[in-house]
């Protein structure tokens, strides 16, 4: 089983990505600003980080690791040093302390940069993932998924999705963390975008067949 690391641990989807990673046996180290939010369990290290902090800073505490998940968000309120930058040097620190595997949660449209403008209020966010995405995407080497689930709710999870998506579409937390964590499993979703959305195909299906 691999030994993982997570930016954003405190939040709505790491906490259940957490959870589905420990439960498939895997070591998990959490990060997050404020570390005493991390979902406490068997399995799971807390870390203090700040996406503010130096490129090489983050590489000394991913050094050693098989796997990063970049889950972090700033809501709205930091977007180019959280968002954007943030993401980017834990991208950067990655390749420096020499983890090859790295798994991005984003969103649905944030490449397809004509439809921003039917989504108001989420351009700039969207424009902060599009920089995070590219720059995964053409300026590293690394082996990456990015996940681009439609609209999060706080719904029980269903276990089956469809990777594609519409306008309307959402998807329940529990979901896309389960998503993250099956992608793990499939080296078929290397060098990959997957959108995702709820549906009717079991999760492990959706991901075998892409």
């Amino acid at each position: 089983m691999a030994k993982i690391f997570i930016f954003g641990g405190s939040g709505r989807v790491a906490t259940d990505l957490i959870k589905d990673l420990v439960a498939d046996g895997n070591t998990v180290t959490a990060a997050a600003r404020h570390p005493e939010n991390i979902i406490k369990l068997d399995g799971v290290t807390p870390d203090k980080l700040d996406l503010h902090a130096d490129v090489e800073d983050i590489t000394k505490q991913v050094k050693g690791f098989d796997v990063i998940y970049f889950t972090a968000g700033s809501r709205g309120k930091d977007l180019i040093q959280t968002d954007a930058m943030g993401a980017i040097k834990t991208m950067m620190a990655a390749e420096k302390a020499g983890v090859k595997r790295y798994i991005m949660l984003s969103s649905m449209l944030s490449l397809d940069v004509d439809s921003w403008k039917k989504i108001l209020g989420l351009e700039d966010y969207l424009a902060a993932k599009f920089f995070a995405d590219t720059y995964l995407m053409d300026s590293t080497n690394l082996e990456y998924t990015i996940l681009h689930p439609t609209n999060l709710t706080e719904e029980a999870g269903t276990g089956k999705i469809k990777l594609d998506v519409g306008p309307t579409d959402s998807n329940p937390i529990p979901d896309v963390a389960k998503t993250l964590a099956e992608i793990l499993k499939y080296p078929n979703t290397i060098d990959k975008v997957i959108p995702m959305s709820s549906g009717n195909t079991p999760i492990d299906q959706a991901l075998k067949e892409i």
